[in-house]
Parts: structure tokens; C-alpha cells; sequence
């Protein structure tokens, strides 16, 4: 039989005062100082830790400077990443470039899970030859470090759980501090004691905590890539929210998805016998918004007796 609806089924509503509504809290933001300072900063780092790394004979400096510069890239990336993101929909591009933002991510966690490894051979080699590391120069250009990196995590602190490439940039940036502390720790603990496997040691410690980071963050990610329900979101809740609508006896085909790291999509078929009223679908989408902050909600009413090909496609 002819799968067919009058003309109230196929309704598509989009809640267009999302984001005025989710605004105060979860507003898309460009962070575009953030991203400038860091990038600036960061790169004055790279620059200082090579000359000086050089200069001082400090493996653990120039290894420093390298992490650091895979850091810069990692920031140019979100960075154009949200500027994508925030491009006007296209005839070709429906949604506009909202994914470029999941895919950095990805490249983002991705760069981590490298600089671990990097971080963690440099470490095994300094075991087995421990080399002379100590200098003042070390302690000043890496506390340097620290006072950088602190500041420029600072400024993508308030934007880490709205956003995945902000968190993914905060957490560069607080692995950063952390790894130049623990250069400046294990300079100072050698100067004093002499003990040059204390340089490896730290650096095995750092890697383990970039690498817990870099492991979440790349989890989300493909979560996001994969159509996977965003984190934070509960898909049974926000059926028995729709169940429970006035009207409703039975909602299926509901899929919830990242359109970008920051918005939230969902379709479903909702099955009404009575019909709607007109403002239910305006009332439903804002709710969704202020609720489960689903900014770009698309329902389908179903009036009709026919019953809806997709039914029986149900999430298990």
C-alpha cells in the first residue's frame, strides 16, 4: 500500500529561536582570541626552546619544543576548524562545513596519541643513555613554558564541556604546563642530586597523563564521526519526553546526532491520531533545546491509519 500522509504529516520543524535560546550558556563561540594568543605564544615557545635547547645541550628542551609545535598545529587546526564551522550553508553543502569541526577533533586526539609516543621513546632512550640535561637555562625557558601554556588554557577554560575542539585545545594546553613543569622539576631534582634518570622518569609520568586526555578526547570524537549520540545526552530520556507529549501515543525512527562539536540534531516520527495544534511543534523543538540542548530538531507527525514503512527500524 502506498505509504501516504495529508498535508499535516510531513512537518518540519525547526526550532529557529534555538539559539537565541541556548545562547546565554552554550552559544557557539568563535574564541578567536583564544586561539590567537595561543598560537602567538606558543610559537614564541617553539622558537625559545630550539636556541636555547641547542645552546644548552637539553634533550628534554628541544623533544619540549617539538611537542610544542605539534601543540600549534593542533590549534591552527580548531581554530579553522570553528571558523568552518560558522561558514553559511551551501547548495552544495546542506549543513554548511558544521563536521570540519568533528574531524579536527579527531586530528586533534589523534596528534596527542603521537606525541605520547614521541614523548615515551625519547623517555626509553634517555633510561638507557641518561644524558647531562641540567642547566638554569632549562629551568628559566621551560618555567616560561609553564606561565604560557597556563594562560592560554585559561582562556579556552569556560568553553571545554560546550565544545569538543575547545576541550581538545584546553587539554593541549594543560598537558603543555604540565610537561614544562615537569621539565623544571627534573632539572632542578638533577642539579641537586645528580641523578639523571629522574629527566626520563618525569617525561614517562607526563606521557601517561597526555595520554589519558588524548584517549578521551579521541573516544568522543569518533563518536561524533560515527553519528554516535553526543555525550550528555540520553536517548531513552528524550523518548519518554516525546512519549509523554499530549496527543502522542507512540514515537519511532528518533535519532539524535552531532551536526558539529557544539550542535545537536534529532528526527523522529511522532504518531498523533488526533492531530496538533499548531504552536505543539514550536513548543516540542524549544523544549528539546532548553532541555536536552538539541538545537535542530525535525519531527513528522503521523495522523493518518497508514502504518510508517520505517516502524519497525527500531534502536535495540
Amino acid at each position: 500500500m502506498a505509504h501516504h500522509h495529508d498535508h499535516h504529516d510531513h512537518s518540519h520543524a525547526h526550532d529557529h529561536s534555538g539559539h537565541s535560546h541556548a545562547g546565554h550558556s552554550h552559544a557557539p563561540d568563535s574564541f578567536g582570541f583564544a586561539f590567537a594568543c595561543g598560537v602567538a605564544l606558543n610559537s614564541l615557545i617553539v622558537a625559545a626552546e630550539l636556541i636555547f635547547g641547542y645552546a644548552a645541550n637539553s634533550l628534554a628542551l628541544i623533544s619540549d619544543a617539538v611537542h610544542n609545535f605539534s601543540d600549534v598545529i593542533a590549534l591552527l587546526l580548531a581554530w579553522g576548524a570553528v571558523w568552518l564551522a560558522r561558514r553559511k550553508p551551501t547548495q552544495q553543502h546542506t549543513y554548511g562545513y558544521r563536521r570540519a569541526s568533528i574531524l579536527a577533533a579527531l586530528i586533534n586526539a589523534g596528534l596527542l596519541l603521537i606525541a605520547v609516543g614521541g614523548i615515551a621513546v625519547e623517555a626509553i632512550n634517555r633510561i638507557k643513555e641518561p644524558a647531562e640535561v641540567a642547566s638554569w637555562t632549562v629551568v628559566l625557558v621551560a618555567t616560561l613554558g609553564i606561565v604560557v601554556n597556563g594562560a592560554t588554557a585559561l582562556l579556552f577554560m569556560r568553553g571545554r564541556h560546550g565544545d569538543l575542539n575547545v576541550r581538545g585545545a584546553y587539554l593541549h594546553m594543560v598537558a603543555d604546563a604540565g610537561i614544562s613543569l615537569g621539565v623544571v622539576v627534573a632539572a632542578l631534582v638533577i642539579m641537586f642530586t645528580g641523578w639523571l634518570w629522574v629527566d626520563p622518569a618525569i617525561s614517562l609520568c607526563i606521557a601517561a597523563v597526555v595520554l589519558a586526555s588524548g584517549w578521551g578526547l579521541a573516544r568522543d570524537s569518533v563518536n561524533l564521526a560515527l553519528d554516535g549520540v553526543p555525550k550528555g545526552i540520553e536517548l531513552a530520556e528524550v523518548k519518554d519526553y516525546l512519549g509523554q507529549l499530549d496527543g502522542v501515543i507512540e514515537v519511532h525512527d528518533l535519532h539524535i546526532w552531532a551536526m558539529s562539536t557544539n550542535e545537536t540534531a534529532l528526527t523522529a516520527h511522532l504518531v498523533c491520531p488526533g492531530g496538533y495544534d499548531d504552536p505543539f511543534l514550536h513548543q516540542v523543538c524549544e523544549q528539546l533545546s532548553h532541555r536536552f540542548r538539541i538545537q535542530h530538531a525535525t519531527i513528522q507527525i503521523e495522523a493518518g491509519s497508514d502504518v510508517c514503512k520505517l516502524a519497525p527500524a527500531e534502536v535495540v
